[in-house]
């Protein structure tokens, strides 16, 4: 792009809106609106910009950015995208203008709302772009705070117990991760990620973390895997990974519609995003020492969270606890890649596949778990608030666009062949089977609750007789359509053509492999 900064561009777009929302009069709400939606498609455009001039045969990291920044402490402004941050990014900046047009009948602080939405956006981007980890924490930070505040001052009745929560259970993550940050300063000195990837793949960061700061009473052995947990800490809750989990199910229920789209479609994909970028490549050695009790986290996770989905009755925390099923996968991708199993050609490919999966599901499930909340927003804006899965039926006769619209995200989510939700699974359990059997085979009971669960809430709510009660109740309006159609058409070409996005990320993927040879 010959020098033009669009990794900045793309990012301080969202936080010079957010600046200029917040010191807009309260009353001009239709302007705020606009601004806030106008604000999120400009960096949209950009993000398209980039995914078009993105080379997806090149290895090295694309657009870069790097400046000195408080070079004593080897804090850099140091950006950049593979193909796993450019994906993250296209997420961000397609969840976000969507979570803005969910929530336009918001009321109450127009400007403040929008602002907030654009500052978490910023932090989004700027986590997925940010490869220094001073600067990256900065961002990493930022998100959490609009997040707190969406959810506080906007959310449902019982919002500040949820806000809380949410703000509680990831500030002991952050400070955890930052302490050992600190820990990783002081041993390497340098806050590089790139730098620190190669020290840890050598083993050489393992050692320096001995040398440096050894603790007595810890051995050799001990103190990586003690500086490892602070860092692992952080992205368990973040995903969340059970059973740093309990934050998660209330705080997407209380949020209002479009804060869950932006949590559930961007926010949960820091943590998977962190597992892929940070721990793994600084601590392959460690990941692997405690490598069953990962897998047992990941299945207990994926098992445990659909049981849960299944036995709810508000439809937002059936989603939230399918959510983190559909997380969980991720998981157990990441941990069969960071397995070891030497430079032999078949287990690179089984590798690769469950890589390219484990990418495709963290992009999918932020689509498709989106829309889902978006379209239970629906839900609640004719029923008056109500969400209870034994409060409707039949709703397929009077809301049949509705229903059927729904109904793909649905199937979507359930992993239906055809649709976006299929090949990313596909790939994850075909990669990671013949690495890790036994933690694979036993995910798969997870995929059978997830059916049914989803399959009961189409029973429920979409068939059987009418309630009476909604006999008036209206279907999409065409604005409501044209917000949800585009989501749904990407789960369609995406279920058919995934090339589309595997062949961008593919090479990011083969160089991990590579990598993780050894």
């Amino acid at each position: 792009m010959n020098g033009f900064p669009l990794i900045s561009t793309i990012t301080f777009i969202p936080l010079i809106g957010a600046i200029m929302l917040v010191g807009l009069d309260a009353e001009r709400k239709r302007l705020a609106r606009c601004l806030g939606l106008g604000f999120s498609l400009a960096s949209l455009v950009l993000v398209a910009v980039m995914w078009i001039h993105f080379d997806s045969s090149a290895i090295d990291l694309q657009f870069v950015e790097r400046h000195p920044w408080i070079p004593s402490f080897s804090a850099e402004y140091f950006v950049g995208v593979d193909g796993l941050g450019l994906l993250m990014v296209l997420l961000t900046a397609l969840v976000t203008p969507m979570a803005m047009l969910s929530s336009w009948r918001i009321s109450e602080k127009v400007p403040i709302y929008f602002a907030m939405m654009l500052f978490l956006e910023a932090g989004l981007l700027g986590t997925f772009t940010a490869l220094n980890c001073f600067h990256w924490f900065l961002f990493w930070e930022l998100s959490l705070v609009p997040a707190f505040f969406l959810i506080k001052l906007w959310g449902g009745p019982n919002r500040s117990a949820a806000a809380t929560q949410f703000f509680v259970y990831t500030m002991v993550g952050s400070v955890a991760m930052l302490l050992s940050f600190l820990a990783i300063y002081l041993a390497a000195h340098t806050f590089d990620f790139v730098q620190l990837a190669e020290k840890g793949h050598t083993g050489e960061l393992a050692s320096m973390l001995n040398l440096n700061l050894g603790v007595y009473g810890l051995n050799s052995r001990q103190f990586p895997l003690f500086i490892f947990a602070g860092i692992f800490l952080g992205f368990a809750v973040k995903v969340p990974l059970i059973p740093f989990h309990t934050w998660l199910p209330t705080t997407y229920a209380e949020a209002p519609t479009g804060t869950t789209m932006l949590l559930t479609g961007a926010m949960s994909k820091m943590g998977v995003y962190g597992f892929i970028r940070i721990l793994m490549p600084f601590f392959p050695e460690q990941m692997r020492i405690i490598m069953t009790p990962l897998l047992w986290l990941a299945v207990i996770t994926i098992v445990f969270s659909a049981y849960s989905a299944f036995v709810q009755k508000d439809l937002k925390k059936v989603f939230a606890y399918s959510s983190i099923n559909h997380l969980g996968y991720c998981l157990l991708g990441v941990f069969a890649f960071a397995k070891f199993t030497g430079s032999d050609a078949h287990w690179n490919l089984e590798k690769a596949a469950a890589m390219n999966g484990v990418m495709l599901q963290m992009f999918n499930h932020g689509l498709t778990a989106s829309i889902l909340f978006c379209f239970i927003g629906f839900l609640e804006q004719r029923s008056g608030g109500l969400r209870d899965l034994d409060q409707f039926g039949g709703l397929r006769r009077v809301a049949p666009v509705f229903c059927g619209l729904m109904g793909i995200s649905i199937f979507a989510s359930l992993g239906l062949p055809g649709l976006n939700g299929f090949i990313g699974e596909f790939l994850i359990f075909k990669g990671s089977f013949p690495i890790v059997t036994w933690a694979t085979a036993m995910s798969v009971i997870g995929l059978l609750v997830t059916a049914i669960f989803l399959l009961t809430i189409i029973q429920r709510v979409f068939n059987g007789p009418l309630n009476a009660k909604w006999a008036g109740l209206p279907d999409l309006t065409l604005k409501e359509c044209l917000l949800v159609l585009p989501a749904t058409a990407l789960m369609l070409v995406m279920g058919i053509y995934p090339q589309i996005v595997i062949g961008k990320i593919n090479t990011t993927v083969m160089q991990m492999v590579d990598l993780m040879k050894y």
